[in-house]
């Protein structure tokens, strides 16, 4: 059990410290809050969801965000909102993960493997044919932000770095490379079929 798992959560009635300002600070909050977060996350990822990392990157938004914080509602359904949301988007991760990985050629198969018989052999050429076909389509932009996220498995923040952009502005960048790279790899199945 992680460290944040292994804590308990004081009683929800208990107030966090505050700050001058009137704002709960980041320790009282993480110190109130973690075991709870780190439950939902388990809970609202899913089984082969990384808890820790759930949890962890909940509580660098609640760093960032922490002082717009109003107090309108409970901590705890704030936390809440925010854990959703990460935990929301780390399946959507992990489900374009598995996607591009079904779609990406392997780096092994230019070598036939024990057993693959001929048919298994052109299947293969021909998909990673139309895979580079499709991203050959994509603009410069699109491809570079493809290939460094997705083949070159590096974060939003080196993507951002090697492309001279905001990690905010890659994000955007890496959801239209997507959209765009599966209409492309949509049209080439079609114009394969054709033909």
């Amino acid at each position: 059990m992680s460290p944040i798992a292994a804590r308990s959560a004081p009683d929800a009635g208990e107030p966090a410290a505050a700050s001058r300002s009137g704002t709960p600070t980041f320790e009282a909050v993480y110190a109130e809050h973690a075991a709870t977060v780190a439950r939902w996350a388990a809970r609202l990822g899913g089984p082969s969801a990384d808890v820790e990392d759930i949890t962890q990157e909940v509580f660098v938004v609640v760093n960032r965000r922490l002082n717009e914080f109003r107090g309108q509602s409970r901590m705890s359904t704030w936390l809440f909102g925010i854990t959703a949301k990460v935990a929301a988007n780390e399946r959507r991760r992990r489900k374009l993960r598995q996607w591009w990985l079904r779609l990406m050629p392997s780096a092994g198969e230019d070598a036939p493997a024990a057993g693959d018989g001929s048919l298994a052999q052109l299947e293969k050429r021909e998909r990673r044919v139309l895979f580079h076909r499709a991203l050959d389509q994509l603009s410069e932009r699109h491809r570079r932000a493809l290939v460094l996220f997705e083949l070159e498995e590096l974060s939003v923040d080196e993507v951002a770095a090697h492309m001279g952009l905001r990690p905010g502005n890659v994000r955007v960048l890496l959801h239209r490379a997507r959209a765009a790279f599966l209409k492309t790899m949509v049209e080439c199945e079609l114009e394969k079929e054709l033909k």
